[in-house]
């Protein structure tokens, strides 16, 4: 497609969009951000990029592959839900959606197990491929509070919410050290690794921009450890586990960016070491999520106080 003169200095995803009323806003911007659109050769990978006069767009949409995903009776804590979205509380160890490694088991199947009867334009039809109702995700050992849609109206909204970084999302954290200044904001642009594909990184060159508010709530053993409160404005990839490792506060816990992790543990008093051992993981809990509702319009909040293995790692340090 060509741009016409109307067009010069609109965002790459509203012409689309408007030239392709069958596809979704949500879906054409991943179609961008995986490098699937491009102008004169050149793929085009923002979706707020600004169209010029005359340029000429190619677009290659996947073939959809049919995905057989089952209900799996899996148990949710539901903290709110309607015909348009469910608010849950996701455990530790909860895989959001199916992928290589966990094809099954995840909080996919456990809505549609829950819901699935109720999702608009079948189980694939919501936020693309194996991924129903889905429009954000915590880590697979991250716990705390989540929304999915269940209607095309919810998804589409709830998606441009966070794309306006309008969602309010706080998370606790307990990280190693004393953060300084007690309160500030850690920027940087996040990307894959070049040194280790598995991990993400702060780059200097690339990435996507990222920042992560925080305030240190409490410290113990003599600044050893730190409670820390994290308020997103993006929402990257491990976003607060590169953030926090980068600034030389890594999470207790974490198995990818917590450096010196067994040295640091080892300062610790024994029931302060074993409640860490029994952790796990790292000790990052998603504690507050706000928004609009997408078809109502009513304020929206909901707050779940961390699970009992992170409680109990924090009486141990005091």
């Amino acid at each position: 497609m060509t741009a016409g003169p109307e067009a010069a200095g609109a965002r790459l995803d509203r012409l689309l969009a408007e030239a392709l009323p069958t596809l979704s806003r949500s879906r054409l911007k991943t179609l961008i951000e995986d490098g699937r659109v491009s102008a004169g050769g050149t793929a085009v990978t923002s979706p707020a990029a600004k169209v010029k006069a005359g340029q000429t767009f190619a677009i290659i949409i996947p073939e959809a592959r049919p995905v057989a995903l089952e209900g799996q009776a899996i148990p949710l804590e539901i903290l709110y839900e309607d015909k348009d979205l469910i608010v849950l509380n996701k455990p530790a160890g909860l895989v959001v959606h199916p992928a290589a490694g966990n094809p099954d088991r995840t909080l996919v199947n456990a809505l549609i197990a829950h819901c699935g009867h109720q999702l608009e334009g079948g189980l694939t039809g919501i936020g693309g491929e194996l991924r129903p109702g889905i429009v954000h995700r915590l880590d697979k050992d991250t716990s705390g509070v989540m929304v999915a849609a269940k209607s095309e109206a919810a998804h589409q909204g709830l998606v441009e919410q966070f794309s306006a970084r309008s969602i309010e999302r706080s998370y606790l954290a307990l990280v190693w050290g004393r953060p300084s200044p007690s309160q500030d904001a850690i920027t940087g642009n996040i990307g894959r690794s070049p040194r280790n594909r598995k991990k993400m990184a702060v780059l200097r060159r690339g990435g996507r921009p990222a920042e992560t508010g925080y305030r240190v709530l409490e410290s113990f053993q003599n600044g050893k450890v730190s409670l820390v409160e994290c308020r997103l404005k993006t929402g990257r990839t491990h976003q607060i586990r590169v953030h926090m490792a980068e600034a030389g506060h890594p999470l207790l816990g974490d198995p990818l960016y917590g450096r010196g992790d067994g040295r640091r543990a080892k300062a610790l008093p024994a029931p302060a070491q074993a409640a860490l051992a029994a952790l796990g993981r790292q000790a990052l809990h998603a504690k507050t999520l706000g928004f609009q509702h997408p078809v109502s319009g009513d304020t929206l909040q909901f707050t779940c106080e961390p699970p009992s293995d992170i409680r109990d790692l924090i009486r141990s340090l005091e």
